[in-house]
C-alpha cells in the first residue's frame, strides 16, 4: 500500500510543512501525483499514515514549546481556583485566549472536515488553493496592521494583550486549513500579523493554537490507526512519524529565527508559483 521510502519522504515533507505556511495537507495530495505514486488522500491506509505523522508533529510542537505551556497550565490553574483573571497574569490570559481560539476551529472541523477533503481532496484542487495561499500571506504582509505591538519585553505579555475577538478570530482562521492547499500556520499567522502581531509573535500564538488543535485531531484517530485500517501500514507509520519529527523540530526552530527579521513573503511567492506551475501541468495532461 505504501512503502517504507514513500513512508519517510511523506513524514520529511509533513513535518517540514506543518510548521511552515504552505500546506502541509495540500503537499500530502500534490507529492503522490508528481511522483506518479498509487496514493491517494481519501485511501483509509493513508488517512491511518497521516494520523501518525500528525501526532508526532503534535507531540514535537508540545515539547519545543514545554516552557511555555508549563507557564499557560499553571496561569490557567491560578484563574480557575481565583475564579477570576488576575490583572498582569499574562500567562492566565493567555491561556484563556488560546482557549477562545481552538473552540471555533474544534467546532468546525467535527462539523465540516470530513466533506471539505473528501470534496477537495484531487490533486488538481489541491494545487489551485496552494496558490490561492500564496495570495493570502502576500496580501496579509500588505495589509498587516501598520502600527503593530512592540516586539521588546515579554513575549507573552504581547500575545495577552490580544482582544477576546481577536484571539477567537485568529483561532477560527485555523479552519481554511482543512482545505487540501491552504495552511492552518499560514492562515494563523496572516491573522496575527492584521491584528498587530510582529512576524515573529504571530508564528508562536499560531504554533501554540496548532498544538492542542493537531494533537487532539490526531488522537481521536488513534483508534484507527490501531484497529482493521491501520493494517499493513503500522510499521510505515512508525517510519513517517519518526522523520516527521525530526524535520518538525529543525522547522519550528529555523522558521521563529527568520521571522524575527524577515516576513512570511518566501512563502508566499513559494506557494503562488508552485500552485500556478502545478495547476497549468495538470491542465495539460501531465
Amino acid at each position: 500500500m505504501i512503502s517504507y521510502f514513500q513512508a519517510a519522504v511523506l513524514g520529511l515533507v509533513q513535518g517540514l510543512t506543518e510548521p511552515f505556511p504552505v500546506s502541509s495537507l495540500g503537499h500530502a495530495v500534490l507529492l503522490p501525483r508528481v511522483l506518479g505514486w498509487d496514493i491517494h488522500q481519501n485511501d483509509d491506509f493513508f488517512l491511518s499514515f497521516l494520523v501518525a505523522t500528525h501526532l508526532a508533529t503534535a507531540l514535537v510542537l508540545l515539547g519545543f514549546f514545554r516552557h511555555d505551556w508549563l507557564r499557560i497550565v499553571r496561569g490557567l490553574w491560578r484563574s480557575v481556583r481565583g475564579r477570576r483573571i488576575e490583572a498582569g497574569d499574562a500567562d492566565a490570559r493567555l491561556g484563556w485566549l488560546l482557549v477562545a481560539g481552538t473552540i471555533p476551529v474544534g467546532l468546525i472541523g467535527l462539523a465540516a472536515e470530513h466533506r471539505l477533503r473528501s470534496v477537495f481532496a484531487s490533486p488538481e484542487s489541491a494545487a489551485v488553493f496552494l496558490a490561492l495561499n500564496g495570495v493570502m500571506l502576500l496580501l496579509a504582509e500588505r495589509l498587516r496592521a501598520r502600527a503593530p505591538m512592540p516586539e521588546h519585553g515579554d513575549p507573552d505579555v504581547r500575545l495577552a494583550s490580544l482582544s477576546w475577538r481577536q484571539a477567537t478570530s485568529i483561532g477560527a482562521s485555523q479552519a481554511i486549513g482543512l482545505i487540501p492547499g491552504f495552511s492552518r500556520s499560514g492562515a494563523t499567522m496572516s491573522a496575527g500579523l492584521l491584528a498587530g502581531l510582529g512576524n515573529e509573535d504571530a508564528a508562536r500564538f499560531a504554533f501554540l493554537l496548532a498544538t492542542p488543535v493537531i494533537g487532539a485531531a490526531a488522537l481521536l484517530k488513534v483508534p484507527e490507526l490501531l484497529g482493521s485500517e491501520g493494517d499493513g501500514v503500522r510499521g510505515q507509520a512508525l517510519v513517517g512519524a519518526l522523520c516527521a519529527a525530526v524535520t518538525t523540530y529543525l522547522a519550528v526552530r529555523f522558521i521563529l529565527r527568520f521571522l524575527e527579521t524577515n516576513r512570511l513573503t518566501p512563502f508566499g511567492v513559494y506557494c503562488l508559483t508552485a500552485g500556478v506551475v502545478l495547476t497549468l501541468a495538470f491542465a495539460a495532461g501531465l
